[in-house]
């Protein structure tokens, strides 16, 4: 990692340091090693350990939620008959919904467990849009690093082609003819078939720098390199790249980044997808279980109740498979260089030498290609050499050897156009640079990503668990449709019975009929 230090600078995060530390138990609980080792037994065992947390977590959550259920089912009958006589008592002094009293206090109580909980629920899920949001960011410049290496060595390999198949052009074509044409003049026949020495050189040079050839083919479809096939020489950008999906789940060998950037975007998609559905989902059952708690709608609470249970199930599940996710990426991230130079997928023809120099980049290393450019380079100067000394000395003895001659000039100076276009790309700086982009994009936003989203399952996990321990006391505790009719019907206005008189009433009125006041009477005659 000392290396990784010189060009742009990689180290691991503090978060990757942290889960990289955890401890590793196997299914035999004995510790193990904290090597990124995907295809080993051992360290998958490891993985399947710190996932069963999450199931363990599930089981006591569903005990909790059991215990509250019992609860309800068995001592709420024992509190109905104690507290009848509590209700009768505070009857008088009710609201007119019925509660009153130590009943409405509970019901009070159970009603905002329920709403501090919906409301930690709500928290939880804007956390996970945020951490859905950043593993997408860093999924995305890791498959746009991928796809620009891809194309960068799509370049290097058509670059390659394109200059052996112009030298084997000028060496079965114009060179043949120049040979026949110099047979009579043996200095200058010597310097052509120098020039066809020269150019078989390069091309058994350059020969062997194709490195990237099989992983064109793997990421274009298996095309042949040519200079029809293959008309970008730079690298485009990732959203007007050509999108290749697989045609299977094996890994081709040698590595391609075209196929690792591919599979990794139509995973991202799903991926994505998942958690937008899972989000959506927990907030919908929180805003109707705040709906159903306003509106003391028992059914819509009832409907919501199992929701949860399902939502509960996905947010342990989910918590699971983050954790197991979150720790093996912390393991890669921690030394990516040893995992890819030492896996076999990626170094399969490719030396170790040639994977070390582009994943470190090191100014204190020399290219691996340097001494087979500096040879290339050798021989095409000594080529224009010989071509110059024939357009000086020979066209005035041989005028038709001009043409011939002037069409090696022109496939000569393409050539060298080429090779330095191709030096400049076989620099470390390049690729490395989409290694560290890679690098950087699936350990610090895709690692954050993940944190946030595990975050998120524990957060939501606590809150539906809470929510199936408040749920049944609440709508429980809601009036019936008997109970509402029978309170509708207390305060209802009917003339017939609500206007009761009491038995004094009565009796005034009646002794005022039955005993009229005389003086009264005689100051009606009067008038």
């Amino acid at each position: 990692m000392a290396a990784m230090t010189t060009v742009p600078s990689y180290t691991p995060s503090l978060w990757v340091r942290v889960c990289h530390a955890l401890p590793r138990l196997d299914l035999t609980m004995q510790m193990k090693d904290n090597i990124f080792v995907p295809d080993s037994w051992e360290y998958q065992q490891t993985l399947l350990v710190l996932s069963s947390l999450s199931a363990i977590a599930l089981v006591i959550s569903l005990l909790v939620v059991l215990s509250f259920l019992i609860h309800y089912c068995c001592c709420h009958r024992g509190d109905r008959s104690e507290g009848s006589e509590e209700e009768e008592e505070d009857e008088d002094a009710s609201t007119g919904h019925g509660y009153s009293g130590k009943k409405g206090r509970g019901i009070c109580c159970v009603t905002w467990v329920a709403v501090a909980a919906v409301t930690l629920c709500c928290v939880a899920i804007g956390i996970g849009f945020y951490g859905n949001s950043e593993a997408n960011d860093g999924m995305y410049q890791l498959t746009s690093s991928l796809l620009t290496a891809n194309y960068t060595l799509a370049s290097i390999d058509l670059l390659i082609s394109d200059t052996i198949s112009g030298l084997q052009l000028s060496v079965s074509g114009p060179l043949t003819s120049m040979e026949e044409l110099f047979t009579g003049s043996k200095p200058f026949l010597v310097s052509t078939r120098n020039c066809r020495r020269l150019s078989e050189n390069v091309i058994n040079l350059l020969s062997s720098i194709s490195m990237a050839r099989a992983s064109v083919d793997a990421g274009l479809g298996n095309d042949s390199i040519s200079g029809a096939s293959i008309i970008p020489l730079t690298p485009v950008p990732p959203s007007v790249a050509p999108t290749v999906v697989p045609t299977s789940g094996l890994m081709p060998s040698p590595f391609s980044p075209g196929w690792a950037a591919n599979t990794l975007m139509a995973n991202e998609d799903y991926r994505w997808l998942s958690y937008v559905l899972l989000l959506l989902l927990d907030l919908i059952v929180c805003l109707f279980i705040l709906l159903g708690l306003a509106k003391q709608a028992r059914w819509l609470l009832i409907l919501m109740t199992v929701l949860a249970w399902l939502a509960l199930f996905l947010s342990w599940g989910s918590l699971g498979l983050e954790t197991a996710t979150v720790v093996a990426l912390s393991d890669f991230c921690s030394d990516p260089n040893t995992f890819v130079v030492n896996s076999t997928h990626f170094n399969t023809g490719t030396s170790s030498d040639v994977l070390d120099y582009y994943l470190t980049c090191s100014r204190r290393m020399n290219s691996p290609f340097q001494q087979l450019l500096t040879q290339s380079q050798r021989a095409l100067s000594n080529i224009h050499t010989q071509l110059s000394s024939l357009d000086r000395n020979a066209l005035t003895q041989f005028p038709k050897a001009e043409k011939s001659l002037r069409e090696v000039q022109q496939i000569l100076n393409s050539t060298e156009g080429n090779f330095h276009q191709l030096v400049a790309l076989l620099n470390c700086r390049g690729l490395n640079k989409d290694y560290i982009d890679s690098l950087k994009g699936l350990c610090y936003d895709g690692m954050e990503g993940l944190l946030y989203l595990s975050l998120y399952s524990f957060l939501s996990a606590l809150a539906f668990t809470a929510i199936l321990c408040s749920l049944p006391g609440a709508w429980r505790s809601f009036p019936s449709e008997s109970e509402e009719y029978e309170d509708s019907d207390s305060e209802s206005e009917d003339p017939f019975t609500s206007h009761q008189y009491s038995p004094s009433m009565l009796t005034g009125y009646g002794g005022s009929q039955s005993h009229p006041n005389p003086a009264h009477s005689r100051n009606l005659y009067s008038r």
